[in-house]
């Protein structure tokens, strides 16, 4: 609905236009007194005002200046009425004040209607604009606030599983590390099978762990590729070792073989390879009943100093129907097919690899006969390294046969357990280890002593990781304050790293601790003199 106010002091040029310009979308409300018009375009909201220049008391221009100073009326649409004989200055006059146009008398009611339409449809236009306008906002604001909601959700989400991490691999990192002491000890024959299905059954529950950690992570977009040397022939026989044993105890023959062509070192992300391989062998195994698994390497294409090569997991399992094989990729799901209902699944393992593979540039591909079999591939080009590479992976290799001498190191953690796993490790390497309960108790003894290096949890009571280091940076002598800092942690999230980085942490290393992988960060962070 349009509201229309006339202001005249001639009654008759009122009634006139008001009967011209009547119909159903428009309410005209109208006076003779232009003391009037201000406060009748406040009560009624006026949309469009057609006011007489000429009037006693108060004249059309001072009623407009008074409309456009009016914040409340500001945005009515005043068009001046009067007469031929008016001037240019005076028309300028009443554009300058905010006036949109003039009728002039005597009035023509056909020019009149048509020019109140043409700003009627103007008005119409920008209060849609504005209702738009008012939409987009609401929008915005249920955006805005989905968003927060989103973000809350994700901080819950990261925290959940932090802590889930954090409290899994706690006990795994001391159920591994306990492997690992038993290994070194002397073991008859069936012992040491059994040892190597504790392993294989840990690493496969840490395998899950890692999943559940990963597909957050590819959610979120950080997952990085880091392309190092990489032995392939190794990696993948060593990927077929630590699976071998769960493919023998279902009396299934697990073969392995890497093209003798394929140079001995390539770049490669070497635990994104490893996850992919592990994860196709693990679903290879689990639902073949007779027969083995096949993993395979091969050359499919060689440029310059890249190569691109087809790996392949085949077995002689269950297969997958062809109007299924789409459902294997959706994660949490199992296959709605009979064959498939005694074996169990995450439904983790195989959307992580084919999002991994992807990630890599690759395809995952995968064909399958029902009661014959399954075969998954996928290819990837690599980069080659020279045989100076090959030199030096073997030298970075041969340096965990070494010991360190004179390294005295304070390890910080709150779990008795890990420290003692960890303390046996370490001492493997003739380094001398002193204990911390928490964070404060490793500040102190820092304080007392002069170490090498520390090796401290981030997750402590009393005083945490990132706390102590601070403390210890910013308090401790010239010397103790620059001491090499070493964190570790179940699950290491992007604002304890960012926290830790402003303190001045140098390294870190994640739980469940790979005796290599610590041995090569102590490498680093250490001078090779004491070696």
């Amino acid at each position: 609905m349009i509201n229309i106010l006339i202001v005249d002091d001639h009654y008759n040029n009122v009634k006139i236009l008001a009967t011209a310009l009547k119909r159903d979308d428009i309410v005209c409300y109208v006076t003779t007194s232009p003391k009037q018009g201000l406060q009748m375009c406040i009560d009624h909201s006026i949309d469009i005002a057609l006011i007489d220049v000429n009037m006693p008391e108060l004249s059309g221009y001072e009623l407009l200046e008074s409309i456009k100073n009016n914040p409340l009326t500001r945005g009515v649409m005043v068009i001046l009425i009067t007469g031929y004989s008016m001037d240019t200055n005076d028309v300028v006059k009443g554009l300058t004040l905010g006036a949109v146009d003039y009728l002039f008398k005597p009035l023509d009611l056909h020019v009149t209607v048509a020019k109140v339409d043409s700003i009627t449809k103007l008005i119409l236009q920008q209060r849609e604009i504005n209702n738009k306008n008012h939409q987009l906002e609401q929008y915005k604001k249920e955006l805005l606030e989905m968003v927060s909601i989103a973000e809350k959700s994700k901080l819950a989400k990261e925290n959940f599983l932090a802590n889930m991490s954090h409290e899994i691999r706690t006990p795994l990192n001391a159920i591994l590390g306990l492997i690992h002491i038993l290994e070194t000890t002397r073991l008859d024959a069936d012992q040491a099978k059994l040892l190597g299905m504790l392993t294989y059954s840990s690493k496969l529950l840490l395998q899950l762990v890692n999943d559940i950690l990963d597909i957050s992570k590819i959610d979120a977009g950080k997952v990085k590729l880091n392309k190092v040397e990489t032995d392939l022939s190794r990696l993948v026989n060593d990927i077929c070792e630590l699976t071998r044993p769960l493919a023998e105890s279902k009396n299934l023959v697990l073969s392995c073989s890497v093209d003798k062509n394929i140079p001995e070192v390539v770049m490669a992300d070497t635990l994104r390879l490893n996850q992919i391989l592990i994860n196709l062998v693990n679903n290879a195994i689990k639902f073949t009943e007779y027969g083995g698994v096949n993993v395979k390497v091969t050359i499919s294409e060689v440029r310059e100093s890249q190569i691109l090569l087809n790996f392949s997991v085949s077995d002689t399992g269950i297969g997958i129907p062809n109007e299924l094989i789409g459902q294997i990729f959706n994660r949490y799901e199992r296959l709605e097919c009979p064959m498939a209902d005694k074996f169990g699944s995450t439904g983790l393992g195989l959307p992580i690899v084919k999002k991994l593979v992807e990630l890599k540039g690759g395809t995952l591909n995968v064909e399958s006969s029902v009661g014959v079999g399954t075969t998954f591939t996928f290819t990837n080009w690599y980069k080659v390294n020279n045989k100076v590479e090959v030199a030096k992976l073997a030298e970075s290799k041969e340096r965990f046969l070494k010991s360190f001498s004179n390294i005295s190191l304070l390890l910080a953690d709150d779990d008795e357990i890990n420290r003692f796993v960890t303390k046996q490790i370490l001492s493997e390497w003739n380094i001398q280890v002193d204990e911390a309960e928490n964070g404060l108790d490793a500040y102190v003894k820092a304080k007392s002593k002069q170490y090498d290096v520390i090796l401290m949890d981030i997750n402590m009571p009393v005083m945490n990781g990132v706390e102590t280091t601070r403390k210890i940076r910013n308090e401790l002598s010239e010397h103790n304050r620059y001491i090499p800092i070493m964190a570790f942690s179940a699950f290491i999230k992007d604002e304890d790293r960012i926290a830790g980085d402003h303190v001045g942490i140098d390294a870190y290393i994640q739980k469940p601790i790979e005796p290599e992988n610590l041995y090569s960060q102590l490498y680093k962070l250490l001078n090779k003199d004491h070696l």
